[in-house]
């Protein structure tokens, strides 16, 4: 049976919720005023998780929004995972101090993956590495930079210093709503090592039914959700009975 774990995103840009098209600040929708009150949202409606990213912090290289942050968690009895300008570990103990379970570092695991394997040593499976792909190749700085390295090799790296869950974002799919990258995801599904959750174009539960059937852990939702694409609870049921192909 699958267990993929559906996490409502909440990203938050200039103390509002918004959602990004393929990354670009420059396209940049927003969905409500108050970040927190969607929190609230999600979590009465049943999310187990909520993934919330810092995209002022994620430009900038550290943490902006830190007070929204806590209120959030403050806000639910939900675990909260947490991205977005964490590149040194004194944002990664100020992030887990705000309470958040588990915290997503990017572009520290591409320039600094000494850096990943001393957070691991310490917090375990609270870190959690995000893998941002355009093309194959990883990107960093907040998606603003594209580097020379392959995303399944960084995913191997990665789990042979102990990371033990990946979120894997195909950025020309994010915020699109033209469906996931599903075959990229079941090849790093196949390939063994950490955990890998989905993120970036899912538009349909069918989607998500796909997603499920590659023995991802989880699946991250934004724009599908924001936009009524589907619901919440709709998406929940979906992905319940779902066979895994492995």
């Amino acid at each position: 049976m699958s267990s993929l774990e559906i996490i409502p995103a909440i990203d938050i840009k200039d103390g509002r919720c918004v959602r990004l098209y393929q990354g670009d600040y420059a396209q940049m929708t927003v969905f409500d005023q108050d970040p927190v009150d969607v929190a609230r949202k999600w979590a009465k409606l049943g999310a187990q998780r909520l993934h919330v990213v810092d995209l002022d912090g994620a430009k900038v290289g550290r943490p902006v929004n830190a007070q929204i942050v806590y209120a959030i968690v403050r806000a639910v009895s939900i675990p909260v995972q947490l991205g977005g300008g964490l590149r040194d570990e004194g944002a990664v103990d100020a992030a887990l101090n705000l309470g958040v379970e588990r915290v997503i570092l990017g572009t520290a695991a591409v320039r600094d993956p000494q850096l990943i394997a001393r957070l691991v040593q310490h917090y375990g499976a609270q870190v959690v590495v995000g893998v941002d792909a355009r093309d194959g190749m990883v990107a960093a700085q907040g998606w603003t930079e594209t580097s020379q390295v392959r995303t399944e090799d960084l995913v191997k790296r990665m789990g042979a210093i102990g990371v033990q869950s990946i979120i894997y974002t195909d950025i020309g799919r994010d915020g699109t709503l033209q469906g996931p990258d599903v075959e990229g995801v079941a090849e790093l599904v196949r390939a063994g090592g950490p955990e890998i959750i989905a993120s970036g174009g899912v538009a349909t539960l069918d989607d998500l039914i796909a997603l499920a059937k590659t023995g991802a852990a989880g699946v991250i939702v934004g724009k599908a959700l924001y936009t009524d694409a589907f619901d919440l609870c709709a998406a929940l049921e979906a992905v319940k009975a779902v066979e895994v192909n492995r």
